[in-house]
């Protein structure tokens, strides 16, 4: 068979989809071998050759020489063989040229379907390749539609769909078809309907993408990003360190009458934000991340990698937060169990047991009121 219409529409797929064409050639002789045995008997051995030079496409079926001969379709003697070549050994393989000519439009038709669902798949795989290019990226998108509460974007400027599950989304806020926002892209995955990326609005990443975004010191390094820990919806803290000597990262990351921060504050939906200096000092870094409340003194055991935290009593439902919310996020910021008391406990307990360590305390004693502490994520991740 020869078609020179054939090989030029390879040709000019390859240009047009930068699809190699080889790819299709490899494909398409295993799918005509297959054509051709099901037109011709299943028993038989045969396949398939396309020479892209010479525009030619040639069956062969071929048989293996053997000593005994137990399935005249697949095997031949080595006295057959011998007739048709001298050369030949017990092994080798004798093929023989197969007339096409009835084969002509059963080829045409496998070609086709094979080069249409070859092209999709090697489409829907770049789109993939291309895709995921935008991972862990913070991308504007156009609000396409609601459904069960799951949210459906149009990443801007392409046909792309994300989508949104409840728990990706920032609790309390409401989204309406056509709204613009801000997502994080958290996964491409491939399935059988394309390409389907997964986008959020709650995880860390969104919060790290967005101090890039609009700090600019953030985003050249000058100011680094030691960690994030987050409930979506009520506070974040974010622990920030300055690489650059007389760089302060507090006033670089709230900015000139607080616009910066607001900024995001804002893309956030007005979610809480505290901004903490990193400290390699864990008793400082500690003291830190409990803002907004105010620190008397810090005690750590490395052993137990936990820590005990002093506060003035009328700051001690400050310290720990609504439902204990600001001393979980402080412990999954520093990576450290966190326990906090009253400064008048303290004191009491000093002069009923002047020798008090926290070394000595065991791990139930040490956080029996914050139990939930103990499973929390030193990295800080939801």
């Amino acid at each position: 068979m020869i078609n020179k219409d054939f090989f030029q529409a390879l040709d000019d797929l390859e240009a047009e989809k930068k699809i190699d064409k080889q790819t299709f050639i490899e494909t398409l002789e295993t799918a005509l071998a297959s054509a051709y045995k099901k037109m011709y008997g299943e028993a038989k051995s045969a396949m398939v050759k396309l020479n892209p030079e010479k525009c030619t496409i040639k069956v062969y079926s071929y048989k293996t020489i053997v000593e005994q001969v137990e399935d005249p379709d697949k095997e031949i003697s080595l006295e057959e063989a011998r007739l048709i070549k001298k050369s030949f050994k017990i092994g080798d393989s004798v093929m023989q040229e197969e007339s096409t000519k009835d084969f002509g439009r059963i080829a045409a038709q496998t070609a086709k379907q094979v080069v249409m669902q070859k092209l999709k798949e090697m489409e829907r795989n770049m789109a993939v390749s291309q895709l995921s290019e935008k991972e862990d990226e913070l991308l504007t998108t156009i609000v396409k539609r609601v459904d069960n509460g799951t949210l459906y974007v149009q990443l801007t400027g392409t046909t792309t769909e994300g989508v949104m599950l409840p728990s990706d989304q920032i609790p309390g806020e409401k989204y309406s078809v056509g709204d613009r926002i801000k997502v994080y892209v958290k996964k491409i995955k491939d399935s059988f309907k394309g390409p389907q990326i997964q986008v959020t609005r709650s995880n860390i990443g969104f919060v790290r993408k967005l101090f890039e975004l609009e700090i600019p010191e953030v985003a050249s390094g000058d100011i680094v990003i030691k960690n994030i820990s987050r409930d979506p919806g009520n506070r974040t803290k974010v622990a920030v360190m300055a690489t650059k000597p007389n760089l302060d990262p507090i006033g670089s990351c709230v900015g000139f009458r607080g616009q910066r921060i607001d900024t995001i504050v804002s893309e956030m939906n007005g979610e809480k934000i505290d901004l903490v200096e990193y400290s390699e000092d864990p008793l400082e870094y500690i003291a830190r991340a409990l803002s907004p409340a105010t620190v008397i003194s810090v005690e750590t055991n490395e052993s137990l990698n936990a820590s005990r935290v002093i506060v003035p009593d009328d700051k001690l439902s400050l310290a720990i937060g609504k439902g204990g919310q600001n001393v979980r996020l402080a412990a999954r910021l520093t990576g450290w169990k966190i326990e906090v008391k009253p400064e008048s406990s303290v004191q009491t307990l000093q002069q009923t047991t002047p020798e008090y360590e926290l070394t000595e305390l065991s791990d139930d004693e040490s956080f029996q009121n914050f139990d939930d502490l103990e499973e929390l994520d030193p990295l800080g991740e939801e």
